[in-house]
């Protein structure tokens, strides 16, 4: 699960990252404009988002990403606690509100809540696609019944398609997920990934699900019959 934390106050971004770094991936920006930026690409479960930073607010950033179709869950932070600022953040598009200050645990609790919701997180911690499922356990995968051995990219990977089924994913955004912002590599690092995952997957029938789109990215879907 990749999270992107939004707070200008360094320290409690600071705090935040490390108290959820533990069950996910974090990304952070401590400003409006490099928040929106992170948020656009669309490569994230949920953002946590302070409503007051420098640049655009908070508000602004939410109205922007759905604008731009970007339906990525976002709890929003603040040290407002009216009524009128916790119905215009989630009438924006917001899907949460939690207010400063707060206890850590209450956050990963409502960060949980918002990702069980939204498909990205199963009751059980885990994901399925037909009958391919993985656990979350020690990176396990189970394919009609027999595990298989996936490499940490490779499962992040199959991880990400499966959370997005039936959607199309450029290579940008797989990059961007799986590799990120500052990668050494090169986006052609996903055409190779692609390919060894389909060869994991051929001896179940699975790999023509992994669907190509010239030009675009590739998508998750059953092979029509």
């Amino acid at each position: 699960m990749k999270i992107l934390v939004v707070e200008d106050n360094l320290s409690l971004l600071e705090s935040i990252r490390d108290f959820l770094s533990d069950e996910f991936e974090v990304d952070t920006a401590s400003d409006g404009d490099d928040g929106l930026f992170y948020a656009q690409q669309g490569i994230y479960d949920a953002i946590v988002l302070d409503v007051m930073l420098p640049g655009m607010d908070g508000f602004e950033i939410v109205q922007q990403i759905r604008k731009e179709k970007v339906a990525t869950p976002v709890l929003f932070l603040t040290a407002k606690d009216s009524l009128e600022d916790r119905v215009k953040g989630l009438e924006y598009g917001g899907d949460d509100y939690l207010v400063k200050p707060f206890q850590s645990p209450e956050l990963k609790a409502r960060l949980r809540a918002l990702l069980r919701r939204s498909g990205a997180l199963g009751i059980d911690q885990g994901v399925r696609y037909r009958e391919i499922e993985m656990t979350g356990k020690e990176n396990d995968v189970v394919v009609k019944g027999q595990p298989i051995k996936l490499t940490l990219k490779q499962y992040e990977l199959l991880e990400y398609l499966i959370q997005n089924q039936g959607k199309i994913l450029t290579r940008e955004q797989i990059f961007d997920r799986i590799w990120g912002f500052d990668s050494d590599t090169t986006i052609v690092i996903v055409e190779v990934f692609i390919h060894h995952l389909r060869k994991k997957l051929e001896p179940f029938h699975y790999h023509k699900d992994i669907q190509t789109v010239r030009g675009i990215g590739y998508m998750l879907k059953q092979q029509e019959e």
